[in-house]
């Protein structure tokens, strides 16, 4: 499941344990309908990908985050007071990216950030088909893919 929402609960257990919620990019099924994978690892009983089906992606995504709710809502983690909203845990956090496809030209540019500003990547770095840009202080701010076609995911042509 290629991931467009990502959230990270804690319960206050002895010791404390992560709920790793996510969604994933919607999809068109064979019969027209879209589909919003969902998963939710860490509860009893949810640690596996499930699916809602609407009738375009965006009802298909609204379905799941409405899924998601009502199964933290209604887990016994939460009932016991367990499942905390506010708790942050450390560690690495998931980065949103930006993909665009060119599909005549068969180029993807993978963003790291919403915009990103003439003249701000100063520096490129070429790796066979991939271009890389960095920022002036060596942050990678997004990378250019040929052949974009084969190598990007379905999920991530759009």
């Amino acid at each position: 499941m290629y991931e467009i929402a990502r959230r990270v609960l804690m319960l206050r257990t002895d010791p404390p344990r992560e709920v790793v919620v996510t969604v994933g990019v919607p999809y068109e099924e064979p019969s027209g309908e879209w589909s919003c994978p969902y998963r939710i690892d860490g509860l009893d009983g949810w640690e596996h990908e499930r699916k809602v089906t609407g009738l375009d992606s965006l009802e298909a995504m609204e379905r799941a985050t409405v899924m998601v709710r009502a199964a933290l809502a209604g887990s016994h983690e939460a009932r016991e007071g367990l499942l905390s909203w506010d708790a942050v845990p450390s560690g690495a956090r998931a980065q949103t990216v930006y993909v665009m496809w060119d599909e005549d030209r068969d180029i993807a540019y993978i963003a790291m950030k919403h915009e990103i500003l003439a003249g701000e990547a100063v520096r490129q770095v070429v790796a066979e088909d991939v271009v890389l840009d960095y920022d002036d202080s060596g942050r990678l701010l997004g990378l250019e893919l040929m052949n974009a076609g084969t190598r990007l995911p379905a999920e991530l042509r759009l």
